[in-house]
């Protein structure tokens, strides 16, 4: 019998952006990453610059970034690396260029400046608190007093506020929009229809530690009596992965389900 061989992942390079301030240790500032085979290249700094650099220098080192990136654009993936490595000044230098296996760019990217930037932690302004599922059904539907794993930061695009929050999401029901492992940015669910939203749920008592807490596709189908008022005749929570099968809640399950949080986006 025939044995497919596994897809190979694509290679690409990446390089740090370093600050070296006079008299002081060097400190990572971001992360260039470049894949010549697909033609992506993109760069991804730190936000803190408010923390580490004098009011007068913060506007230039904001702007970094976008200027960075109108280069990549100019330059290209080929050329790219040697044109930072040519033209950045003595505060801000790059590192070696380093081979990294990419499955999907902005994941990667995402990766690595988290693994190597070591960004100071602005709540809501910059990072999120981390939960686990559990914990946030916690917070979220029953007010309790939970605390978070961590903060971690979001891209840069994110506009944040206090009333969003990153779950760890187990499981490929939801895949390939949500693989297993996902880091997940969800919303506190507001006043409003959820037809056909993406929300993290939890269903009560349905298990002995309290509960089930899982991500579905929220559907719901309605019933109206004479006076025009109407009720759920059934909600139905969906998986994305075929494999699996949707939840029917009749009315009398309704009342279990608590949706916690509206799904925003995957960090990684």
């Amino acid at each position: 019998m025939a044995v497919t061989p596994p897809t190979s992942l694509a290679t690409a390079y990446y390089s740090l952006l370093e600050l070296h301030w006079p008299g002081k240790p060097v400190e990572n500032a971001g992360v260039l990453l470049a894949d010549p085979a697909s033609g992506q290249s993109d760069v991804r700094l730190r936000r803190d610059w408010a923390e580490i650099v004098s009011e007068e220098d913060r506007e230039v080192f904001e702007a970094l970034e976008d200027d960075l990136r109108s280069k990549l654009r100019e330059f290209g993936p080929d050329n790219l690396l040697s044109y930072f490595e040519q033209s950045l000044s003595l505060l801000i230098r790059i590192s070696d260029r380093e081979q990294v296996e990419v499955d999907d760019f902005s994941r990667t990217l995402g990766h690595l400046y988290r693994k190597f930037v070591p960004a100071r932690v602005l709540p809501f302004r910059t990072h999120l608190p981390v939960y686990s599922l559990r914990a946030a059904a916690g917070r979220f539907g029953a007010d309790e007093e939970v605390f978070e794993e961590e903060w971690i930061e979001a891209p840069p695009d994110l506009r944040l506020s206090e009333d969003l929050f990153v779950a760890h999401v187990t499981g490929d029901s939801m895949a390939p929009l949500i693989s297993d492992g996902s880091l997940c940015v969800f919303r506190r669910p507001k006043a409003g229809s959820r037809q056909g939203k993406i929300v993290l749920v939890w269903l009560r008592g349905t298990s002995e530690r309290g509960g089930q807490v899982t991500v579905k596709r929220y559907r719901s189908e309605k019933r109206f009596d004479e006076s025009g008022s109407w009720t759920h005749s059934e909600i139905i929570m969906e998986p994305l992965n075929r494999k699996y099968k949707p939840w029917r809640l009749e009315p009398e399950e309704q009342e279990n389900l608590l949706v916690i949080g509206e799904f925003v986006c995957v960090l990684e």
